[in-house]
């Protein structure tokens, strides 16, 4: 089991292959993506290594957190998010992942929250039909109609599909294939559509259902950066 990494949704576009066909793909931006710490089976009882992305303000972090970033000797992160990893497959702290991490023709797991869309009825929630057109029925068109049943057992069960709030959940998009990845610039480009905003945080692993490529780098690829002194964040 290797790391996955965090990126940054940057949008859709499209690309084509030598055949001239077209290919729909998500845009993913990893920027300094670098490892914060280590998780291990001896102190904390299972194996996995916390990655972190982006610059926050620093006048937002708490005080523990600016100890965890100054005892690490990395930068101060915006996000933070961990990957269970197999023993062998650990990355030092302070390792910069980078996007040929994943091969072209792989297939991975992306995980994202989706847009939030407030307050929905029961037909753009749950795909509703409503109720007909004409026969009798005025103004309320558009509405779930009935909801229980008869005096047995005269109430509405609970989980009944229901207007209520849509989105702004956690979703994972199974089985996408990694169509080219760009280390210069930091981009992985996946087939189809992932979920979340414009800008949102995805994380991105190995699919846990499909095979891994041999040409797949293990623990990874990353570099390693000369280590430094902790950033001052004691503003």
């Amino acid at each position: 089991m290797r790391s996955g990494l965090i990126a940054q949704k940057l949008g859709m576009t499209r690309i084509y292959t030598e055949e001239g066909t077209q290919v729909p793909v998500t845009v993913l931006k990893v920027d300094y993506c670098q490892v914060v710490a280590q998780k291990t089976k001896e102190k904390h009882g299972y194996t996995a290594v916390q990655l972190g992305v982006g610059a926050p303000k620093i006048k937002r972090l708490s005080k523990a957190e600016r100890g965890h970033f100054a005892a690490a000797k990395v930068e101060p992160k915006r996000k933070l998010q961990e990957f269970r990893v197999s023993p062998e497959n650990t990355i030092p702290v302070g390792a910069e992942i980078t996007v040929d991490h994943f091969v072209p023709g792989q297939f991975v797991d992306v995980t994202g929250t989706t847009i939030g869309k407030g307050f929905a009825g029961g037909m753009k929630r749950w795909n509703f039909s409503g109720l007909r057109a004409t026969h009798g029925v005025s103004v309320s068109h558009r509405s779930i109609g009935s909801t229980g049943n008869r005096q047995d057992p005269g109430k509405v069960f609970k989980n009944k599909k229901m207007p209520g709030h849509l989105g702004a959940e956690t979703v994972t998009t199974l089985n996408i294939v990694v169509v080219k990845t760009d280390k210069e610039r930091g981009l992985i480009l996946v087939r189809g559509a992932v979920p979340g905003v414009k800008g949102g945080w995805v994380s991105v692993r190995d699919a846990v259902k499909r095979k891994l490529p041999d040409g797949a780098p293990k623990p990874g690829a990353f570099k390693v950066l000369p280590e430094a002194a902790p950033a001052k964040v004691e503003g």
